[in-house]
């Protein structure tokens, strides 16, 4: 895979924009309007016991929007040289994750629900799934 030169620099957090109503709230994601890339994959991550981490890979290609559903969490970005934490508590921010960079969830709290929406379908092939095979690939 040809090597990619993004840095945690490069990622940062999107305001989804919240629309207030006495009824409630509503933000919306749409491809072309707020979202840096067409979305082809949506998952969330649900009942992550107390003092687990979730993540721990890189992607070559795929980029992500994370958005803190419900609750809480800490997202550490790590592109082989600089390390950034982002925390994320609101359903209307999301953390845009750029291909090439290192991930850990960490600090999920009580009933948090980590929605994940991705550039690409699931593709094995597009993982570096150990951190001595990421810190390789960033040379």
């Amino acid at each position: 895979m040809q090597q990619n030169k993004h840095t945690v620099f490069d990622s940062d957090v999107i305001d989804l924009h919240k629309i207030h109503n006495d009824a409630g709230n509503i933000t919306v994601v749409e491809n072309g309007f707020n979202a840096p890339f067409d979305v082809k994959r949506i998952y969330y991550l649900y009942d992550v016991p107390g003092g687990e981490e979730r993540g721990g890979h890189a992607h070559y290609q795929l980029e992500q929007l994370i958005i803190a559903a419900s609750g809480s969490f800490d997202v550490i970005l790590d592109d082989g040289i600089n390390k950034k934490k982002v925390s994320l508590n609101r359903p209307n921010m999301a953390l845009h994750i750029v291909p090439g960079l290192w991930r850990e969830i960490v600090n999920f709290s009580s009933g948090s629900i980590c929605l994940v929406l991705a550039s690409h379908k699931y593709d094995e092939n597009d993982y570096i799934r150990t951190y001595d095979e990421f810190i390789e690939y960033k040379k």
